[in-house]
């Protein structure tokens, strides 16, 4: 059995106050911890003595929460106590990593939980920059946004609507109508164009080398910006990319920038694509590292740099997991 934790405040002792307030953190600890409702034992409110105009619990039940049994107690005058609060324990069947959830005023109560943050890590191809941001985001129990993996969806698109890549209004044309949507399933991000999910598509030589040359136009960054700041901004979040500390999120709470020597970058990405049985010749690979490093990096709209503020880290001699121990370190030490 697993316990969750959460709160929030809400502005007036009303049932509607009550009744929004609930729905709201019992949907975001559904959410967050990948519930299944008939998962959830009982659920336990406890509210402050300045709310009594309706039951937590008969909110939780009108909110859909009905096949688990629903309490509601009332906490005792504590002298300058939060006002106006609602805590709740859920009480799951299964054993879960609890991701506890604090909204609102009640934010002051864990403020290492509830605060909203990214986390911007870029840095060249082969770097380790999405391995690391995929492991942190697990261990913090935030999601994680695989941005190369839009742009690639874009290059996908591109080839097979025989569009030129280098051809500025060609793209753009493109990038109007395009049907791109990322999904989440079971924690996974889904890569969607209009129905299909592309997402097993969009590692190949060929797409990575488009999504390249693709992503140097105006149209198309633009229009992934405005999706993935639109996704960091209701959540917490950890983006992996090449400009996102120092253009898609210059404002993010955390940045690093990881890097390595071109012959472990084009190593790394050998093993990578001979491990899915893929033919490749190491030499074709390393001078592809260096050409994209050069395009990346010259491209005149955000190319790749350093941001001012970001950690940088040499990845070439370490494991995956004292990269990782680096980055939630610095972390700390920062928070």
């Amino acid at each position: 059995m697993t316990v969750i934790r959460g709160a929030t405040t809400i502005v007036q002792d009303t049932p509607e106050n009550i009744r929004s307030a609930v729905a709201e953190l019992l949907e975001q600890i559904e959410s967050r911890n990948a519930l299944k409702r008939d998962e959830v034992l009982s659920i336990v409110f406890s509210s402050t003595s300045d709310i009594h105009s309706y039951y937590p619990a008969k909110a939780a039940r009108e909110a859909g929460f009905a096949s688990c049994s629903l309490f509601s107690a009332q906490e005792p005058d504590i002298e300058g106590g939060l006002a106006l609060c609602i805590r709740v324990m859920l009480f799951v069947e299964r054993n879960v990593e609890p991701h506890h959830v604090y909204l609102r005023g009640a934010r002051v109560l864990r403020k290492d939980l509830a605060q909203k943050y990214n986390i911007a890590i870029d840095g060249p191809a082969g770097s380790g920059k999405s391995t690391i941001a995929k492991m942190l985001a697990n261990d913090l129990h935030i999601l994680y946004l695989d941005t190369g993996a839009m742009y690639r969806a874009c290059a996908l698109a591109a080839l097979r609507a025989g569009t030129d890549i280098d051809d500025e209004a060609q793209v753009c044309d493109l990038m109007r109508d395009l049907p791109l949507s990322v999904l989440y399933r079971d924690g996974v991000q889904h890569t969607m164009l209009g129905d299909e999910d592309v997402t097993p598509l969009l590692r190949t030589s060929e797409v990575t080398m488009a999504a390249s040359s693709i992503s140097r136009h105006a149209s198309v960054r633009m229009k992934m910006v405005e999706k993935q700041r639109e996704i960091a901004g209701k959540m917490p979040c950890v983006l992996d990319g090449r400009d996102i500390g120092t253009f898609v999120l210059p404002d993010a709470d955390f940045k690093f920038f990881l890097t390595a020597s071109p012959a472990v970058r084009a190593k790394r990405r050998y093993d990578e694509l001979i491990a899915r049985g893929e033919k490749v010749d190491l030499q074709s690979l390393t001078e592809e590292i260096a050409a994209r490093d050069k395009q990346d990096s010259t491209r005149e709209f955000a190319p790749l740099r350093q941001a001012e503020d970001a950690l940088l880290i040499d990845t070439s001699d370490l494991t995956v997991e004292e990269v990782l121990g680096v980055v939630k370190r610095k972390m700390q030490e920062k928070i």
